[in-house]
């Protein structure tokens, strides 16, 4: 709440776009986050699949109405990364869009973080195991069945096809002036807490507290470089890795 004050009086404009697999704890990270912020200068966006005019348009075009004016926070529940894991896995897109795709996210990014747009990019990752638990779950709680689709029913099915777009997504889009952050996010509330430290640690803002308080725990939080490392020495155990 101070940082959004802090926002709407200077104008800053902030957006955070949250990535992941299906149940990875995406939508309740952001729940937390903005369960107390004024709506007015909140924004969570997330957008259904492109009707058939968006789908004729530049794949970018659907996404830029959305971006963050001044003192505005906008969160993105999933994101035109939808291009770099979902829709290449489930055949939603050819492959050279794929790698289009993945060659001009940068660029982007690089526009908006050069315009003054202050950008995170968290990507949730949790276990195989762990993902089969919460879909289970999902089918049991009429509260959580709404969150269950088609493509959640082949994401432990696809498990190693999204982990090599993963490995590729991280590897062509991680960069310095847009970074990935990884949030292990197994245990619920540990990814929520650790995810808000850090994005309160990464800004300025008027009455901020001092750094012991926001001290995030490195097991949780992890850069999208030691990601890539970790997944390439774990390479040949896939089932063994976060996703």
């Amino acid at each position: 709440m101070k940082l959004q004050r802090h926002m709407k009086a200077n104008g800053d404009r902030l957006l955070a776009i949250f990535e992941g697999r299906d149940a990875a704890g995406k939508g309740g990270t952001i729940k937390r986050i903005t369960a107390n912020l004024n709506p007015r200068n909140t924004r969570v966006v997330a957008l259904n699949k492109p009707n058939e005019t968006e789908a004729t348009q530049w794949y970018f075009q659907r996404y830029t109405p959305h971006l963050p004016a001044a003192g505005e926070l906008v969160i993105f529940d999933r994101s035109w990364y939808n291009r770099a894991m979902v829709e290449p896995v489930m055949g939603f897109c050819t492959d050279e869009q794929n790698k289009r795709f993945l060659k001009d996210a940068p660029m982007l990014e690089e526009l908006l973080v050069k315009d003054g747009i202050k950008l995170f990019k968290f990507y949730f990752s949790v276990s195989k195991e762990v993902q089969k638990e919460r879909f289970d779950s999902r089918k049991e709680d009429p509260l959580k069945q709404y969150k269950l689709s088609p493509v959640d029913n082949l994401a432990q099915e696809y498990w190693d096809q999204y982990s090599v777009r993963k490995f590729q997504m991280l590897s062509e889009t991680n960069r310095t002036m847009a970074p990935w952050t990884i949030i292990r996010s197994n245990v619920k509330k540990k990814a929520r807490l650790n995810c808000m430290k850090f994005l309160l640690s990464n800004m300025d803002y008027e009455g901020k507290l001092p750094a012991r308080y926001l001290e995030y725990d490195p097991d949780i939080v992890v850069s999208g470089i030691d990601e890539l490392r970790h997944m390439e020495e774990n390479i040949m155990y896939p089932n063994k890795l976060h996703g």
